[in-house]
């Protein structure tokens, strides 16, 4: 048994934390969660009721700091976690060592702690905060790198996550750099990149490459279907997606958001389980669900914006996109890999319920937000809505990072 684990006995302790990267990764993630959602709440609503609430001054504009903290320190700390302990399992690799690890859990806790006091006015630890991610971030990608250069033969999902999370880490210098003093075209760039070639890349090749793995092992007579020309195509229409809202051309991202809704649509159905299947194996494909939702919303508003010049649907697309799509595939996920590296069943128990059934209602209450009137309320219900659906979640899977694993096993 780890010696670490050992020491800690049956009793919980921060020590298990370095015990595996998902442990640390996941932990961090938890708790980041919580923190930036609990401040935008907050936010929301001093904007919306200042009699009621007030909170600092952000020493920059809070939305590109929300959008900053949620695209590359919250989503980012689950993602190191689950890839540096799948990448050499994929690839038939030794385990990565925890001296290399642990300073990645340092640089995205840290970065993102101090981009929260930058959030409440502290304008020198936005600084600090963006030196700490960026270390974080580089200390992640360059192992996973290593990774990739060692392996003999060639696993291509590993290749499409590694590719992702260097878009990521550029994402992260853009935004660098208008925190240091470059123009707010940086900050566009920066968000863009986060979503279309870091969050979405990386969401769909994990699906592509476990979601049918998943429900072939748990509903009989199915078959995966996973061929690499779709895990092409999705990012062949991400970048294309990403260059046009670069250039401003909205009224023309219909063209390729109509094929990736298309290309949705086909995975849909040839992924989705005719049998039978555990509650943990349909929460992947309800939760994916969104992705045809999304960009049947992204087409719409193209398609409306060449007809009139205005953005009727607002960020209703965006946010199908980061609380459907992401926020639905976080809590399956992790569920699942929380439960199956912890020795415990491999079931939706009732906490995970609530938190996807309640990821349902902030995604809707945030795209509704956008076409009802007292839009700002409607925001900061939704924010609320995240954090009563997550944070009992959040404590529960915190307490499981800091136990020994069921089975008494390592890890």
């Amino acid at each position: 048994m780890d010696a670490m684990t050992t020491l800690a006995g049956s009793r919980p302790s921060p020590g298990l934390l370095a015990a595996a990267p998902h442990r640390l990764m996941f932990f961090i993630g938890a708790g980041n969660l919580l923190l930036a959602m609990a401040w935008w709440a907050a936010w929301l609503a001093a904007q919306r009721w200042p009699g009621l609430l007030q909170v600092p001054d952000a020493a920059a504009y809070p939305g590109w700091l929300h959008a900053f903290v949620m695209q590359y320190q919250v989503l980012p700390s689950f993602f190191f976690g689950f890839l540096l302990t799948v990448f050499p399992r994929w690839m038939g690799l030794p385990d990565v060592p925890r001296w290399r690890y642990v300073p990645v859990g340092v640089g995205m806790f840290g970065g993102q702690a101090a981009m929260l006091l930058g959030a409440l006015g502290l304008e020198v630890a936005l600084v600090v905060g963006l030196f700490m991610t960026v270390a974080g971030w580089s200390a992640g990608t360059w192992i996973l790198a290593r990774l990739v250069r060692s392996e003999r033969g060639t696993t291509w999902h590993a290749r499409s996550c590694l590719a992702a999370m260097g878009l990521g880490l550029a994402g992260v210098l853009c935004f660098g750099a208008f925190l240091l003093g470059g123009p707010a075209w940086w900050v566009l760039v920066a968000i863009k990149l986060g979503t279309f070639g870091l969050l979405l890349p990386v969401y769909l090749t994990v699906a592509h490459r476990m979601f049918p793995f998943f429900a072939a092992n748990v509903v009989p007579g199915y078959v995966a279907w996973r061929p690499m020309w779709v895990l092409a195509a999705a990012w062949a229409l991400a970048m294309a997606h990403l260059a046009l809202e670069v250039a401003h051309a909205y009224a023309w991202l219909w063209i390729v958001d109509l094929p990736m809704l298309a290309l949705s649509l086909v995975c849909l159905w040839r992924w989705w389980p005719r049998g039978r299947a555990p509650g943990l194996a349909s929460v992947l494909f309800l939760g994916l669900l969104w992705w045809p939702v999304t960009f049947a919303l992204f087409s719409a508003q193209s398609l409306a914006y060449l007809a009139t010049g205005a953005f009727v649907l607002g960020r209703a697309p965006a946010h199908a996109l980061f609380i459907g799509v992401f926020g639905s595939l976080l809590v399956a996920m992790v569920s699942r890999v929380t439960q199956g590296h912890s020795g415990r069943p491999l079931r939706m128990y009732p906490l995970a319920w609530w938190a996807f059934v309640g990821i349902q209602v902030a995604a809707v209450l945030r795209i509704v937000a956008e076409v009802l009137p007292d839009a700002l309320a409607w925001q900061a219900l939704a924010a609320l809505a995240w954090l009563l659906a997550l944070a009992p979640w959040v404590a529960r899977i915190g307490t499981i990072y800091l136990s020994p694993r069921a089975d008494g096993k390592p890890g």
